[in-house]
Order: C-alpha cells, then sequence, then structure tokens
C-alpha cells in the first residue's frame, strides 16, 4: 500500500477521536478536551504534510519531466489550490 504509514497514522487519530468523544460524555474539564482536540489536529496536519512530501516526489516530479504541458500545469494548479485552502484555515 502506498500510504501504508499515513493509513495508519489515521487509525491512531480515530482512536484519539473516540477518546475525545468519550472525554465529552463524562464531562471532561474542557481544557482537557481541547488539548486532545489540538493533538489530533497536529496529528493530522502531520499526515497532510507526508502525503503531500511524497506526492511531490512522485506525481509532481513525474509531471514536470513529462511532456505533457497540461499535465505540468493541472498538477502545478492542485498544489496551489492545497497551498491556497491551507492558508484559509
Amino acid at each position: 500500500m502506498k500510504h501504508a504509514n499515513a493509513a495508519q497514522r489515521l487509525k491512531t487519530v480515530e482512536g484519539h477521536i473516540r477518546g475525545i468523544q468519550r472525554m465529552l460524555d463524562e464531562d471532561a474539564y474542557c481544557i482537557d478536551v481541547i488539548r486532545q482536540i489540538q493533538a489530533v489536529q497536529a496529528a493530522l496536519n502531520k499526515i497532510s504534510s507526508q502525503i503531500l512530501d511524497e506526492h511531490l516526489n512522485s506525481c509532481l516530479i513525474t509531471a514536470v519531466r513529462g511532456e505533457d504541458p497540461d499535465e505540468r500545469e493541472r498538477v502545478l494548479r492542485e498544489i496551489s489550490s492545497v497551498f491556497e485552502t491551507a492558508s484559509r484555515t
């Protein structure tokens, strides 16, 4: 599997989210819940960065080295779009 490491990390995040749900059900201290949410967000950001790095070092390089200028432009637009979306959050 191409993204085996990312898939495993997502399973870990899934477990953390279930833990956060449990904390809410048990009326845990709000700051503790927020800290757990921040940890999940950091983990998701790490996974996203890892997948982006893999993409840049495979798909993007393949497109840039390829002969199809439309494909190069499409891949570059995708990357720009990802960064635009990330900067809005």
